[in-house]
């Protein structure tokens, strides 16, 4: 079964974050991500930009209709997202507690319900 665990965040998290502290975190992430890549359980690790950077795309009249920023005025956002194929919903729980900053930042896990074949 497929699960996407998703890690929330914001600009001042990641501000208030000690530069020095950085190569040594990066390094803990590049770890778990090869250790299940690996494995096989991890099909996929994403960073996204800052929410700042986001837009919204609609249609109006058949064409894109796009304006700046994320739809919800939130103080956090999705930062990153893993897509992760795991025998039962214990191994994704186990997977998702062995990120990096599982002891201080809880990683929301939810199961993909369908998928549509990428090469169709």
């Amino acid at each position: 079964m497929k699960y996407v665990a998703m890690i929330y965040g914001n600009q001042a998290k990641w501000d208030s974050f000690p530069a020095e502290a950085w190569p040594e975190a990066i390094a803990k992430q590049e770890a778990f991500n090869r250790k299940y890549r690996e494995s096989g359980e991890l099909l996929g690790a994403y960073g996204l930009a800052d929410a700042a950077a986001a837009q919204l795309v609609r249609r109006k009249d058949g064409a894109p209709a796009v304006t700046d920023g994320p739809y919800l005025e939130t103080k956090e956002y999705i930062a990153s997202f893993y897509l992760l194929d795991c025998e039962s919903l214990e191994r994704a729980q186990q997977i998702a507690a062995d990120m990096p900053f599982a002891d201080v930042e809880p990683v929301e896990l939810w199961p993909v319900l369908h998928e549509s074949a990428a090469d169709m």
